[in-house]
């Protein structure tokens, strides 16, 4: 039974969950989330790494301790110190700390005097008035826990795509180690690069007489089949993803892969241009009558419609046949054109690996340069950086560029927009930084004209340089907040201010959407990982998917310039 990064990052997150609501050392609880963030993010998988000898303790922020607890998890599928621990408490308790507005200090306050322990109850006692009554707590609060449990009662949350990414590329791999798979892909939502995805589509072709159905069935992360046929199967795996295998004729694999990948409307739109010259598209090919005229390509498909190729990501009826029409297609993106990041940080606040390790990691990527950004003092929790932590951080920047060759590291910092609009520190400090990264990290409750108008007033600031994370989502775990995005867009446009489009794989942040409308007003937009370790400057690559499916080409992005270049776009 294949385990995935995914899996252990759940289990870590779960054991800093209920340690925290047992207020055990709060440096222990931590070591947990950091290690849970470490390999929910890490491309390079924990049970690859583990069977080729690696040793874990070389990933910063893993020492030996829980090194020893990945292998256990590797090796069994679980961590018993968890099952220990998931007796002392209610079993559902964990699923409290996924309500917004409930921390694990609230979390330990409605178990230990309320005896709630799990959603239902609370819902039953938050209907009856007894939560209000709770020191901390109040109407507000209680009517707001009402509406995250009905949200998440009607709500079937999607897989991420970095989660359902781990699951395709191991079942791609058990699928082809059979000998009569020639051909074998993922298409749907996965293959267009969507944030989430619903169910995993995975088309093959294959030699005469194979058996791959039943290989299909086999696989070891299977929990149930749904069904079983010759040339179709389903099944649901442990995560609770259904996976479709369809076996396609070598003749028709390319109109499979166009008719599985494309949004409805966009295979709409291609069948009425081919409705419109005789044709008939479909799953199996392009036909003339009874004749198959097209389909072993995708690109066999798109040019008897009188269109080039579409990229996968773009396929969403959001204009781009139109354009494929005039010629106007973007040249897309590619993680080879980005030229540094933007966004990191270091175990100055929050993150895991140290100045050195960051610049090191970054260069090792073929990078020019890499902004520091730690966080500032408003964020407490994160340690953050008051004005004179910051100085002293600038300092060891400028001595750590003397040392460097064809490297630049940045002095920038993620400063907090606090709710009046203001910055969270003094403009004689931020003038000495290179560049600004201003974010939004409390009062989410803002209605939209309050939360777009402190957005405004903070990008009035001279000193105002890339809106971080524009909404502040967090995919399946926190909604977005209200906020005026064409208005923030427009004023970005305005005051030569720039967005970012947050590459980590929780936040993709701005949606496809909106950053196909910075570009039509020429607002650039900053790709940045928002790393907290060497090893989170991978999460590029997904940053790169959300830029391709918003349209986004080499020049509408920030971080494909050269330092020369970009200094002088930063200037105000």
């Amino acid at each position: 039974m294949p385990v995935h990064n995914r899996d252990i990052a759940d289990i870590f997150n779960k054991m800093a969950d209920l340690l925290e609501i047992k207020a055990a050392n709060p440096f222990r609880v931590r070591a947990y989330r950091d290690a849970a963030r470490i390999f929910g993010g890490m491309a390079k998988s924990a049970s690859d790494m583990i069977a080729e000898g690696a040793d874990l303790t070389e990933i910063p922020g893993i020492g030996d301790d829980l090194a020893e607890k990945i292998r256990e998890i590797v090796e069994t599928g679980s961590l018993a110190q968890l099952t220990a621990l998931e007796k002392e408490l209610p079993s559902g308790i964990h699923d409290l700390m996924r309500i917004p507005g409930l921390g694990a200090r609230r979390v330990q306050a409605l178990y230990e005097q309320l005896g709630i322990g799990d959603p239902a109850s609370l819902e039953e006692a938050a209907r009856a008035g007894r939560v209000r009554q709770l020191d901390g707590f109040g109407a507000r609060l209680e009517a707001n826990i009402l509406e995250e449990v009905e949200k998440k009662r009607w709500s079937k949350a999607r897989t991420p795509w970095h989660v359902a990414e781990a699951v395709a590329r191991d079942l791609l791999a058990y699928l082809q180690a059979d000998d009569s798979v020639k051909q074998a892909a993922a298409a749907g939502s996965f293959r267009r690069r969507k944030e989430t995805v619903g169910d995993l589509d995975i088309l093959v072709t294959c030699r005469r007489g194979s058996d791959i159905m039943d290989h299909f069935i086999s696989y070891g992360d299977v929990e149930k089949v749904i069904s079983r046929g010759k040339t179709r199967s389903s099944v649901r795996l442990r995560s609770g993803l259904q996976v479709d295998l369809r076996k396609l004729p070598q003749v028709g694999y390319g109109a499979g892969l166009h008719y599985f990948t494309g949004a409805k409307a966009h295979n709409i739109a291609v069948r009425r241009l081919g409705q419109k010259k005789g044709l008939k598209i479909n799953e199996y090919g392009v036909f003339k009558g009874d004749k198959r005229v097209a389909g072993r390509s995708e690109a066999s498909v798109y040019a008897e419609v009188g269109l080039p190729c579409i990229a996968p990501e773009l396929r969403e009826d959001r204009g781009e046949i139109e354009a494929a029409q005039r010629g106007e297609l973007p040249e897309l993106i590619r993680i080879e054109d980005i030229r540094g990041d933007l966004h990191v940080h270091t175990d100055a606040t929050d993150g895991s690996s140290t100045l050195a390790e960051m610049a090191d990691g970054a260069r090792a990527r073929g990078w020019e340069y890499l902004a520091i950004t730690d966080h500032s003092q408003h964020l407490a929790m994160a340690r953050g950086l008051d004005a004179r932590r910051l100085l002293a951080s600038v300092e060891a920047i400028d001595r750590l560029n003397e040392t460097l060759k064809d490297f630049r590291i940045l002095k920038s910092i993620e400063v907090d927009i606090l709710k009046d609009g203001s910055l969270d520190l003094p403009d004689e400090v931020l003038k000495v930084l290179d560049l600004t990264v201003c974010a939004v990290h409390s009062a989410f409750g803002l209605s939209r004209d309050l939360q777009t108008e402190r957005i405004l007033r903070a990008m009035d600031n001279p000193f105002f340089g890339i809106l971080a994370h524009p909404t502040g989502r967090l995919i399946n775990e926190r909604e977005p907040y209200d906020v005026d995005l064409e208005r923030l867009i427009e004023a970005a446009a305005e005051r030569g201010c720039f967005m970012e489009l947050n590459a980590h794989p929780k936040r993709l942040d701005l949606t496809a959407p909106y950053c196909q409308a910075a570009r039509e007003k020429g607002v650039k937009i900053a790709i940045s990982t928002d790393a907290h370790s060497v090893d989170h400057l991978d999460d590029m690559r997904f940053g790169i998917h959300q830029a391709r499916r918003g349209w986004l080409a080499p020049g509408d992005v920030l971080n494909t310039r050269g330092w020369g270049e970009l200094k002088k776009l930063l200037k105000r």
